[in-house]
C-alpha cells in the first residue's frame, strides 16, 4: 500500500500553529530517543484509536521497531480479536422480533457482513443459527463499518466464546490474555504484531471494563498486582511515553510503583521495585484545549503544584474543566501536550520518525473523514483478519518449556 505524502503534507500545514510547533517537539524527542537505543511506549485509549486506524498503524510500528511496547484497553483487545473493523448491518430489533428489553437503548441490533467462508469457519466452534443469520442479513438497515467484535451477530458472540478459551491457555501457562490471543492474531494487530516480535502489549487495570466477556478473561488472566508490576515495568522502560485518546491516564501513571507523582512512596519505603517519571518525555494527543492551559499555567507560575501543595481544587483556583490525569501531567517536566485529532498526528508523526530513521513503513492510516482514511478503513475490514483459534493453540503446544 503506497503513502499518501501528499495528504499527510495536507494534514500537517492544517494543524493550528501551537499544534504544529508541540508536534514537531514530539517528533523531535522520540527521534532522539530511538537514536540512542531509547524505547518509546504507547499507551492508546479505546474507540478513536481503532476508528482512525491507529492501532493498525501502531502494530506497523511495532514490526518496524519504532514502538516497543503498548498498553491498551481491553475493549481494543476485543475489537482486534475479531479483526479490528467490519461491516455490519444495523437494523430495528423489536420491529425484527427481539424483546425491546433485552436490546440496547437504541433498539437497534447488529449482525456482521462476513463472507461464507468466515461464517463457517467460527460454525467449527460456535453454534450459529444460520437460519437467523440470513433473516439478519435480509433486513432493512444500514450497513457501516464499525469496531469489530461487538454487538453484531455472530463476530461478537464468537469473540466472546473465543475468550473462554484464551483466559484457560493463559491460566495454563501463566502467560497474560493479551500475549496469549497475539499468538493467533493477525499481524495487523497490536496484539498479532507484539506476540511476533516479543512486543508486550498489555491491557492496564483502569482499562480492564470494556470488551464484555474479553475484559473479564483478561482481569482473570493474571492477578491485579502481577498486571500493575507489569504495566510499571513498561513504563518504566520507557524514554518516551506517547498517550494517545487516553482516559484516565494518572491511575495508569499514579500507581503503586511510580515515584514522582504517584503512590511508589510506599513501595520504595518498604525497600520494593520503583521506577520515576521524572526524566521521561510523555506525549499526550489530545482534542481537549484545556490539557495546554493546565500544562501552561503550571509552566507560567507552578499553579498546578500550588493547588496541590494547598490542597485546593484545581477547578476552581485555575478556572477551566480540570480533568484529575491533567495533575500528573502538567507537573511531569519532559510532557509535551499535542492537541489535535489523532488521525491526523498519528500518521504525520509516524512519516517523519521513520523518514528521519531511514525506515521504510509499508501501511498508513489518515483521518478517517479524509477518502484517503476511509479507503484505509476498508483495506482494514479486508485485509486484517479474526483471530485464528487453532494458530493460537498449535503456537501455545509449541512453546518451550520455561517460555513462560
Amino acid at each position: 500500500m503506497n503513502i499518501d505524502h501528499e495528504t499527510i503534507t495536507k494534514m500537517y500545514k492544517g494543524l493550528a500553529a501551537k499544534t504544529r510547533a508541540r508536534l514537531n517537539q514530539a517528533i523531535k524527542v522520540i527521534i532522539e530517543a530511538k537514536e540512542r537505543g531509547g524505547k518509546v511506549v504507547a499507551v492508546v485509549g479505546s474507540g478513536p484509536n481503532i476508528h482512525e486506524g491507529v492501532t493498525t498503524l501502531i502494530a506497523e510500528l511495532i514490526h518496524k521497531g519504532i514502538i516497543d511496547g503498548v498498553s491498551t484497553s481491553s475493549a481494543v483487545i476485543n475489537h482486534e480479536m475479531a479483526g479490528t473493523l467490519e461491516k455490519v448491518k444495523r437494523f430495528d430489533g423489536e420491529a425484527f422480533g427481539f424483546e425491546p428489553e433485552k436490546l440496547p437503548c437504541d433498539g437497534q441490533f447488529e449482525v456482521s457482513m462476513i463472507t461464507n467462508a468466515r461464517l463457517e469457519a467460527y460454525q467449527k466452534e460456535v453454534y450459529i443459527d444460520t437460519g437467523l443469520y440470513r433473516r439478519m442479513r435480509r433486513a432493512n438497515g444500514n450497513t457501516i463499518t464499525k469496531v469489530a467484535g461487538n454487538m453484531a451477530y455472530p463476530t461478537g458472540l464468537r469473540t466472546e466464546r473465543l475468550a473462554r478459551d484464551v483466559l484457560a491457555l493463559a491460566k495454563k501457562t501463566g502467560l497474560p490474555f493479551e500475549q496469549v490471543v497475539g499468538y493467533g492474531a493477525d499481524p495487523y494487530t497490536m496484539i498479532g504484531a507484539g506476540a511476533l516480535n516479543n512486543t508486550p502489549v498489555m491491557v492496564t487495570v483502569p482499562q480492564m471494563i470494556g470488551g464484555g466477556e474479553v475484559g473479564l478473561a483478561v482481569g482473570d488472566s493474571l492477578s491485579i498486582s502481577e498486571r500493575c508490576q507489569r504495566i510499571a515495568s513498561l513504563l518504566g522502560s520507557a524514554d518516551v511515553i506517547i498517550e494517545s485518546a487516553l482516559a484516565l491516564s494518572q491511575e495508569i501513571h499514579d500507581g503503586p510503583f511510580e515515584l514522582f507523582t504517584g503512590h511508589g512512596i510506599w513501595s520504595d519505603w518498604e525497600g520494593g521495585w520503583t521506577y520515576s517519571l521524572r526524566d521521561k518525555k510523555i506525549v499526550r494527543i489530545d482534542l481537549d484545549p484545556n490539557l495546554e492551559k493546565a500544562w501552561a499555567k503550571e509552566r507560567e507560575s507552578g499553579m498546578v503544584s500550588d493547588a496541590v501543595h494547598k490542597g485546593l481544587p484545581k477547578t476552581k483556583s485555575m478556572r477551566i474543566p480540570f480533568r484529575m490525569e491533567m495533575s500528573g501531567f502538567a507537573r511531569i517536566p519532559g510532557s509535551i501536550p499535542v492537541v489535535g485529532d489523532i488521525g491526523e498526528i498519528w500518521p504525520i508523526m509516524a512519516t517523519r520518525v521513520a523518514k528521519a530513521l531511514d525506515i521504510k513503513l509499508d501501511i498508513m492510516s489518515y483521518k478517517q473523514s479524509l477518502p484517503t482514511g476511509e479507503k484505509f478503513r476498508d483495506w482494514i475490514v479486508k485485509r486484517v483478519n479474526p483471530v485464528d483459534r487453532d494458530r493460537m493453540f498449535s503456537a501455545v503446544r509449541g512453546l518451550a518449556p520455561g517460555s513462560r
